[in-house]
């Protein structure tokens, strides 16, 4: 085979605000690779299929921190998520060609058409439930679904009859929470940035779906009776609401804050003191420090519910990675209308 383009999205400098596309991000078609040629040194060629856009990557376009819990970009580097791919070639006894690999290690996987691996422990090889699109695997199958699991599997001691608020409850990740949480027969209110995102969490089950930019979140938890459980993605003003109506011994499972990343400056909480008087448990977590205790649990039960239509979720596919710097901004902004994939090559 002639040389190929091997299309990348790189790190292309620091920021400190929101990554604008072009600046921070940049698309680049100048290198090329023979997929039947290019030295593996005992690794593997994979060919990219699928990448996710997560609000995590923003958290590693920084100078290198000592300590740090996200290693940071190299710049001229491509930038990393998760992804799904096949594998062209193999040197590796563990992965063959023909096997569809996903990246699992901190969401290590390059932005790149082709990528040379040599660590078998940073890929998983999966196993493909029929009619389920390969960008599946990066989403309600991948990470965020794995966060949404293993969260409420670990913290939530959900009983039947909690009142569980969920916010940024159309994301890959709040979308889940709803539909375990209504597995559990806990009634569901969530919130979400545009109407067309509360009619899909209507769909998924949620009892009491809102769009918090045209209503109040404080009014709206006041009015449904206070919370037993609080899901957070957002922090920030929809925190100190939460905070506000919870009930004594709430539990509040902080599995992120994308306020924090895309409002500048962000003062602190005013309320936190209501922690003590109501006795609430609030629980942070890593999704990668739990993923080993349920992964198999997660891929068994899991395939299953979506392939058999129990579990629904919604995705947005961005079809070229030359798109990825714009697709990484409507995650960040709210702008995007379900969970992003970008669709890097067909098999």
């Amino acid at each position: 085979m002639a040389p190929v383009t091997n299309r990348r999205l790189l790190f292309n400098a620091y920021t400190n605000g929101l990554p604008q596309p072009g600046k921070a991000t940049r698309y680049d078609g100048s290198q090329t690779i023979d997929p039947d040629t290019v030295p593996l040194n005992g690794g593997f060629l994979i060919k990219t299929l699928v990448l996710s856009i997560d609000p995590f990557i923003v958290e590693k376009m920084r100078p290198k921190t000592p300590g740090a819990q996200l290693p940071a970009y190299t710049i001229g580097e491509p930038i990393e998520d998760y992804g799904v791919g096949v594998v062209l070639r193999s040197e590796n006894p563990t992965i063959k060609a023909g096997d569809h690999v996903y990246g699992v290690q901190g969401g290590a996987y390059p932005f790149a058409e082709y990528v040379i691996a040599n660590d078998v422990t940073q890929y998983r090889v999966l196993e493909k439930k029929d009619k389920l699109h390969w960008s599946v695997y990066v989403g309600t199958l991948g990470m965020p679904g794995q966060t949404a699991y293993c969260g409420w599997k670990e913290f939530s001691k959900a009983k039947k009859g909690d009142v569980v608020f969920v916010s940024g409850g159309a994301g890959p990740v709040g979308s889940l929470v709803i539909q375990l949480a209504k597995m559990d027969g806990c009634k569901v209110i969530a919130s979400a940035g545009s109407d067309e995102k509360v009619a899909f969490m209507k769909k998924i089950g949620a009892d009491v779906p809102f769009n918090y930019k045209t209503e109040n979140t404080a009014d709206i938890l006041k009015k449904e009776g206070g919370i037993d459980i609080y899901w957070d993605n957002v922090g920030g003003a929809t925190l100190e609401a939460a905070l506000d109506s919870a009930k004594l011994g709430a539990k509040f499972i902080e599995c992120g804050m994308i306020s924090a990343l895309t409002s500048y400056p962000q003062g602190a909480t005013r309320n936190l003191f209501t922690i003590i008087p109501k006795q609430i448990t609030m629980n942070g977590f890593v999704v990668s420090f739990l993923v080993p205790k349920y992964e198999e649990e997660f891929y068994r039960v899991m395939s299953e519910l979506i392939a058999s239509g129990k579990i629904q979720y919604g995705e947005e596919v961005i079809p070229s990675l030359e798109l990825g710097g714009e697709a990484l901004l409507a995650v960040l902004t709210g702008t995007n209308k379900a969970k992003v994939v970008i669709e890097v090559a067909k098999e």
